[in-house]
């Protein structure tokens, strides 16, 4: 299904909600592509070892988000071991198609190039963070430029890095939706130029690169980018926009450390753990409880507020969506027993667990449950 095309560009959809953007977080298999290509440079998996959003649980959970500081982090940890179009290259190299998750098949399986990277422009919170990065393309009929907008300063090695790598990657995306190499009319690169250019060939196709530039682009003729893509099938690219807005709905990211705690805390009462104290949600943290204690004081909370709130959302959603008793949801939530739960909901709420669930599923509120 493909939009008319016109100069100015195809309707594009409905503006992401800004909760589904996740700014300043990007996703975690970009976290584990990154980690990869770190190790091919010689980086060892310690020396990340104290960067937020790297537990397993939550590397290898693709509904969590990193923080993009710890993206960060490994960035610059790889430009001290390598220039920063090497890393870039390296990245490429490893960014095979489908790494990048759905956002890689938005380009490659658009009718066209261009409606694909219109497509990839719009949704790129699937794949990075939109706080900091953005991309722009623009179509005057003759020739479209895709631009790369990021603040950062040119002397930056790690964002000379990112620039590089993200146009890399487009550049890839693009010639594989056509099945052929799509030489770019030009390069532009908000970067200072680099001692070695052997690499550039590999990145963009092109040897020929205009430096300190104001902004990052890519410009390639009209005509190879609204060709048709022979990967193109009726209605998919519909449903890869849709099934991408469902994934940047589910996700969960990870800003601080405080989102990291408030993950494991819901862990573990989503998961019936019996023993939630601040002890068992400390060492799952790999911290003393004082440790813990500080933290969350330091972020204006306390274990106790947290695990209330924890435990009220736990059981509002079995109230909502199950018929259990109040004596099961006691047990599957940490209370001594139902009278301890209906004190809790009626602290919370001001109605009993049965008048609560009457309001939460009105046509469907079960019978025989205890108040």
């Amino acid at each position: 299904m493909s939009d008319p095309m016109t100069p100015s560009g195809p309707r594009l959809p409905a503006p992401l909600p800004a909760s589904h953007t996740h700014p300043g977080t990007k996703p975690a298999f970009f976290t584990r592509l990154m980690l990869h290509s770190a190790s091919l440079l010689g980086i060892q998996e310690r020396a990340g070892v104290d960067l937020l959003g790297l537990a397993p649980e939550h590397l290898h959970g693709d509904r969590y988000r990193t923080p993009s500081a710890t993206n960060g982090r490994i960035w610059e940890l790889m430009t001290t071991r390598a220039p920063w179009a090497e890393v870039a290259a390296v990245m490429a190299r490893e960014s095979a198609l489908g790494r990048l998750g759905s956002w890689d098949y938005l380009i490659t399986s658009a009718v066209t190039p261009l409606e694909g990277i219109r497509d990839a422009a719009h949704y790129l919170a699937a794949a990075g963070d939109v706080r900091s990065h953005s991309l722009l393309v623009e179509d005057d009929g003759r020739e479209v430029t895709i631009s790369h907008v990021n603040a950062a300063d040119l002397s930056y090695e790690a964002a000379n890095a990112v620039r590089a790598y993200i146009l890399g990657v487009v550049w890839r995306r693009l010639c594989e939706a056509r099945r052929l190499s799509i030489a770019p009319v030009r390069v532009a690169l908000a970067a200072q130029a680099p001692r070695r250019h052997d690499t550039l060939t590999e990145l963009f196709g092109t040897r020929t690169v205009d430096f300190e530039q104001r902004v990052s682009s890519l410009t390639f003729r009209t005509a190879d980018l609204t060709a048709p893509s022979p990967y193109a099938q009726p209605g998919l690219s519909a449903l890869l926009r849709h099934n991408t807005e469902l994934g940047l709905a589910d996700a969960v990211p990870l800003h601080d450390w405080l989102d990291l705690f408030r993950t494991v805390l819901k862990s573990a009462v989503d998961g019936d753990c019996h023993d939630i104290t601040l002890a068992t949600a400390a060492a799952r943290l790999r911290l003393s409880g004082r440790t813990l204690q500080r933290r969350l004081e330091e972020h204006g909370t306390t274990w106790r507020a947290e695990l209330e709130t924890a435990r009220r959302e736990r059981v509002t959603r079995l109230l909502a969506t199950t018929d259990q008793t109040t004596d099961a949801i006691a047990g599957r939530t940490g209370y001594a027993d139902a009278r301890a739960l209906r004190r809790a909901v009626t602290r919370w709420t001001g109605h009993t667990p049965s008048a609560l669930r009457r309001s939460l599923t009105p046509a469907t509120a079960p019978s025989g449950v205890g108040s």
